[in-house]
């Protein structure tokens, strides 16, 4: 029987299948390691530099252990690539009858009662949302999956999706009249017969919480688990099992409820005389936050939201007493009242001024919304009890999981220090491919001109290269203030984080070739830009978390009352992770070429510069701007004939 590696090999199937497939070693031992931890039930944390193939590394022996397998991926992009290209490849490569099912959260997929009562009420805030919703009519007549990814044509921002997509709040489950017909328990359906399920992270983390509450459970059991993007998984948990009210969940309660009434009870007004004020009261709870966006500890605006807060939750009472007595005149005001109760707890809980035990108390302001938040201060010991209910293989895998050769970091938090850890090398040859440049003479970042020089110093690399630019900020003010001082610098096109969905500027940047993009959060992981179009990454700090943030200051300051050392422990080794992942943008295939520019002084002023130079790949190293424009001269000369 032939072995994963074998699979991998140069004779193997896909060497065969694949036109320009190169067999590689590092891949073909993360393959049989993986083959083993399905077999022997391990965890296993395994690091697979940029160019290993990990994707193909997890199939393989995914597919050939005969055992029903979840791989969860950290973004949609990704989740979708599995299941539409790298899964049916390697599927067809080794010939194997097997089942591949893809399953995605609720709100990616059409609500058919949703799109029903959009139609039906017919008010729209404008004409472009008017026909977004006849778009989505028209598409719901033809569509088999109902997943909103396949349309295209409407932005991934649209308001329209959450009127014609469901939540675990507004949903009717068996009640509903489209029951049989639902988009969403047809993927279900389809993922409890598959012999191997494509998810994501989010929806894996929203299982383990509702098995912990014990109301449910998403996800079908497996033999083993395999999660991508793995760096992601210990801030997905926090999230998962914490919990969490905003501002918009209570105004869609109140809306629906009186959508709900009209349908269910026209002879009634008393659901809108409650639902009205709660609107009214929800949004003055936006303005008692103030009017800077922001996010911080609980305590520092209790004293100012909590008279609104009271009103808020009166509001709230009123309301369910309300559903209550009209509930039984249809399945939409009973959905409601149960809706009303929940919310109604939950909102409770997290506007109370009593600390609850292990858990971080803040909220985050947006725009028109807020959000009230309960984050587990550690969910080491709830992840790895997960693990233990559930005592199957668990693989996860990254490109940065590791500091240097430590991965103690990252299983730490996760609680699974006795996990097996494997790392290996990208097979790329960075010394030849890429130059990393660090220009003299920066101010260091609390300067208020750090921008400015970074800005300066950028210029004439981005001449050199000739657009074809990543420009990565680790705050979206720092990318604003650059934006604004680029402007009119050069005549390379500018593609702005902001100004257009993800894809569409990613897929903008790829057709010009020579534009320069600038970017932040999402952009500095996931994203592929292979050949020319991408030849240099500007990075403008070393991406230190806030210290503002509410979540990482309590836990600095539990760490330090433990006596450990928070800067040491937790914050130098999540930067060096997350610079890894924004480095990571620059090479991506074995015939790409570039300059990464680290503009961070510290990288040489202050001693931990040298764990963040230690974790990058062996590329050539210098401070000189002309070494940077001859290596891009270089580069651009046609090849001899």
């Amino acid at each position: 029987m032939q072995t994963p590696s074998d699979i991998l090999g140069p004779d193997g199937p896909l060497a065969r299948l694949l036109s320009g497939f190169a067999p590689r070693l590092q891949q073909q031992e993360m393959a049989d390691a993986v083959a083993e931890a399905i077999a022997g039930r391990e965890v296993l944390v395994a690091e697979a530099g940029t160019g290993t193939g990990k994707t193909f590394a997890y199939l393989v022996p995914a597919l050939l252990s005969g055992e029903k397998v979840i791989i969860s991926t950290g973004t949609r992009n990704l989740q979708d690539q599995l299941f539409t290209k790298d899964l049916p490849l390697v599927r067809d490569a080794l010939a194997l009858p097997i089942e591949v099912a893809l399953l995605k959260g609720r709100a990616n997929y059409l609500c058919l009662p949703r799109l029903d009562s959009a139609i039906e009420e017919g008010r729209f805030a404008s004409r472009r949302i008017a026909a977004e919703v006849q778009t989505v009519k028209r598409w719901a007549a033809i569509t088999a999956a109902g997943d909103v990814a396949e349309l295209t044509a409407l932005p991934e921002d649209s308001p329209v999706w959450p009127m014609v997509t469901s939540t675990a709040d507004n949903c009717l489950g068996g009640e509903c009249d489209h029951f049989n017909d639902c988009f969403l328990m047809k993927a279900r359906r389809a993922a409890q017969e598959a012999d191997i399920l494509v998810v994501n992270h989010h929806l894996l983390f929203a299982d383990m919480a509702l098995k912990e509450s014990g109301f449910g459970e998403l996800l079908p059991g497996a033999s083993a688990f395999i999660l991508d993007e793995a760096h992601q998984l210990p801030e997905t948990a926090s999230h998962f099992f914490g919990t969490s009210i905003t501002g918009n969940q209570l105004l869609e309660l109140a809306r629906d409820s009186i959508t709900e009434e009209l349908r269910e009870a026209g002879d009634s007004r008393s659901v809108r005389e409650s639902a009205e004020p709660l609107e009214k009261s929800v949004r003055d709870l936006r303005l008692a936050f103030g009017e800077p966006l922001r996010r911080g500890p609980w305590g520092e605006v209790l004293e100012q939201v909590m008279p609104v807060a009271k009103r808020t939750a009166a509001h709230l009472g009123e309301l369910s007493d309300a559903l209550e007595q009209l509930s039984e005149r249809g399945k939409g005001l009973e959905a409601c009242a149960r809706r009303v109760t929940e919310l109604s707890e939950r909102f409770d809980q997290l506007v109370s001024d009593t600390p609850v035990e292990g858990y971080i108390h803040w909220y985050e302001t947006h725009k028109r919304s807020f959000g009230v938040n309960l984050t587990p201060m550690e969910v080491d010991q709830v992840f790895r009890e997960q693990l233990e209910r559930f005592p199957q293989a668990w693989i996860m895998t990254s490109a940065t999981l590791a500091v240097r050769e430590d991965f103690s970091h990252f299983t730490q938090r996760l609680g699974i220090g006795n996990a097996v850890t494997r790392r290996w090398e990208s097979p790329y040859d960075f010394a030849r491919q890429a130059v990393l440049y660090v220009p003299p003479g920066i101010p260091e970042p609390p300067a208020a001109e750090y921008t400015a020089a970074v800005v300066e110093n950028a210029l004439p690399v981005i001449e050199a290269a000739g657009g074809r630019t990543f420009m990565l900020f680790t705050s979206h003010r720092a990318l604003r203030e650059a934006a604004e001082l680029l402007e009119g610098r050069f005549d390379y096109p500018i593609l702005i984080q902001g100004d257009a969905p993800r894809g569409k500027l990613l897929e903008r940047f790829r057709e010009l070739g020579n534009a320069v993009l600038l970017g932040t959060g999402s952009f500095w992981e996931g994203v592929d830009v292979r050949g020319e179009a991408l030849s240099c990454v500007i990075i403008d700090k070393l991406p230190f978390s806030s210290p503002g943030d509410p979540v990482l200051q309590a836990r600095i300051d539990i760490m330090r009352d433990q006596g450990g050392n928070p800067f040491r422990d937790h914050q130098l080794p999540q930067a060096v992770i997350s610079l890894k992942q924004g480095v990571g943008r620059l090479i991506r295939d074995a015939t790409d070429y570039g300059v990464l520019v680290l503009c961070d002084p510290r990288l040489g002023s202050r001693s931990y510069g040298r764990v963040f130079l230690d974790a990058l790949p062996p590329m050539t190293r210098t401070r000189k701007l002309e070494v940077v424009e001859r290596f891009f001269s270089i580069q651009h000369q046609p090849s001899p004939a």
